[in-house]
């Protein structure tokens, strides 16, 4: 086990001082520190740095159907795990309705910053003929259980393999490779919790625990295994297993394999959409202290972990507000613009960007992550383009959901990578009851907040919710402020700048600070459409500014989430 050298650099800002152990009574490591053990040491399968030796590209197909294009797409990711084993060597170029947009700009930028030259592979044999000695041999999944592709992707880790359909390991053997797992036949009648207890007994004392790959999303006919390289490469154990406490067997399963992580350990990847929803998933995972990384289409992250930041390199954000200076609102109504679900989704590299004032999520562990991707979103900003921490932790996660004990220590690492990005405005976001309070669940105790503007103490703000919530407060001119409009992107333009004119006019007092979260899918320029309807009382404004203003002029009334009954959070 060593530390990699890409993230020497941010270990020292990340260990806060020593917490009590957030479980009762017993004395543990600090979990600062059980943070630092569990995921900043990884095993050493690959060295941080660009490499020098070649480099291939290749384009995948848009046909993800088991029927269909996902045999080779699976064959060629995993592929694509074992061969960056060492250093990066293959990147894949992924379709244009791919859920993530930055992948042929990333190529470019890694072409033209860090000098890199890529040779194009034009067919799997291509791909295997130039990478499959890095491969230890293939494993057979059948086309006829979807799942045991799942497995198959836990057993490519372990055994360095590829994973191949029955079809294709002619092909495999052409190029050396010989079998070393064959799951044709071996899962037929079986339950998904079935196959994946024999796969917990039979890999889960290999796997790396650092991160759980969660190969979710789609369903039945297809899958879209973007994240499998970065399990596979990692050597990770893969599910989709139900997060529904309806499923009671797979709920169970999925919450034995939580517990058995460390807190704060990493569910990369995203649940099933066939199976369960995303406040259960990231509720349970929350229940265990755990984050969740999303989504299962995130490409290329066994090649992108490896790129480092630029030598001299430091995260520098494009704030508005300076020190010292008074900034005085006039009697108006003031907007700011969060566009969520991460960079790299949507309106990123869509026309319009720069164009209005603008404030993204920063998914923050891509600072060790894949620190040269992150890199290439902060060289790529224009001085529009606002960056903020997210969500709700070090990661995503619900804080109510949370261990109470554990809060502080998730707290003051989402702070310590927020220091190292140069962000001071944080978001949170609460839906741990969700599924069971029929959509309204976005508020938080004052416990809560008090617990995170404590241990931030340089934030200018904190941002909170999804759809319209209600809890406002102020700390020290420093303000907590929901947001009050969610701007769908199937919203008529029209009728969503009349809901803006209405908030205004249901809110009299001014200046008004209207907080409004954008759906990733909605583009900038069509923001700025439905803006420009609005008006000279209107003001679009930088957030940084905006919470600045907010924080010493409120006009809203402070309101928390009451305690529930039985001092339930």
């Amino acid at each position: 086990m060593r530390f990699r050298p890409v993230i020497s650099s941010i270990l020292s800002s990340i260990m806060p001082s020593s917490r009590s152990s957030w479980r009762s009574g017993t004395r543990l490591l600090p979990i600062s520190r059980i943070l630092l053990l569990s995921l900043f040491v990884i095993p050493a399968r690959s060295e941080a740095g660009g490499g020098n030796g070649e480099k291939y590209v290749m384009q995948l197909g848009e046909n993800w159907e088991i029927s269909g294009g996902l045999p080779e797409s699976a064959m060629l990711i995993s592929l694509q795990g074992v061969a960056n084993v060492g250093e990066p060597r293959l990147y894949f170029r992924y379709p244009p309705k791919w859920d993530y947009t930055f992948c042929d700009p990333l190529l470019a930028y890694y072409r033209s910053s860090r000098g890199m030259q890529f040779t194009d592979l034009k067919s799997p044999g291509e791909a295997l003929d130039s990478l499959s000695r890095y491969a230890k041999g293939y494993v057979v999944w059948d086309r006829k259980v979807r799942t045991s592709l799942i497995v198959a992707f836990t057993a490519a880790g372990i055994h360095r393999a590829v994973a191949v359909t029955e079809d294709q390991i002619p092909l495999a053997e052409r190029y050396g490779l010989k079998m070393v797992e064959d799951f044709r036949g071996k899962f037929t009648g079986w339950s998904d919790v079935r196959i994946y207890e024999w796969a917990y007994e039979k890999y889960w004392h290999e796997c790396n625990k650092s991160f759980l790959v969660y190969m979710g999303g789609e369903s039945g006919n297809i899958m879209k295994p973007g994240i499998a390289d970065f399990g596979i490469h990692h050597g990770c154990f893969f599910t989709d297993a139900s997060t529904n406490p309806r499923d009671t067997l797979e709920y169970a399963f999925a919450a034995r394999l939580f517990g058995e992580l460390k807190p704060l350990s990493i569910v990369i990847g995203w649940h099933s959409y066939g199976k369960d929803l995303e406040s259960q998933h990231v509720t349970l995972a929350s229940h265990f202290g755990l984050r969740v990384e999303g989504l299962h289409t995130l490409p290329n992250m066994s090649f992108n972990h490896q790129i480092p930041l630029s030598p001299g390199f430091r995260f520098r954000n494009n704030h508005n507000v300076q020190e010292g200076k008074s900034y005085i609102p006039e009697k108006k109504v003031y907007i700011a613009c969060i566009q969520t679900y991460c960079l790299g989704l949507g309106a990123w590299t869509k026309p319009g960007r720069g164009e209005i004032p603008y404030a993204w999520e920063v998914t923050m562990n891509w600072s060790w992550l894949a620190p040269a991707m992150l890199q290439y979103f902060y060289d790529m900003a224009t001085p529009n383009d606002y960056f903020l921490g997210s969500l709700s932790g070090p990661g995503y996660m619900y804080p109510r959901a949370v261990p109470p004990a554990l809060l502080p220590s998730v707290v003051d690492t989402a702070y310590a990578l927020m220091k190292t990005l140069d962000l001071n405005i944080f978001e949170i976001m609460e839906h741990s009851s969700y599924w069971s309070s029929g959509g309204i669940d976005d508020d938080l105790p004052k416990s809560i907040v008090d617990t995170y503007f404590a241990r931030m103490p340089d934030v200018l703000g904190i941002a909170n919710g999804y759809r319209p919530a209600h809890t406002f407060a102020v700390y020290g001119k420093k303000p907590f402020i929901s947001y009050d409009y969610y701007l769908g992107e199937k919203r008529d333009e029209a009728e969503a700048a009349a809901d803006l004119q209405e908030l205004a006019n249901l809110n009299p007092a001014r200046p008004y600070f209207l907080l409004l979260h954008v759906r990733e899918w909605s583009d900038i320029k069509r923001v700025k459409r439905i803006l420009d309807r609005l008006g000279s009382g209107f003001e679009i404004v930088p957030l940084d500014l905006f919470m600045t203003m907010a924080g010493k002029n409120p006009t809203f009334k402070e309101r928390f989430l009451p305690p529930l009954p039985g001092g339930s959070r």
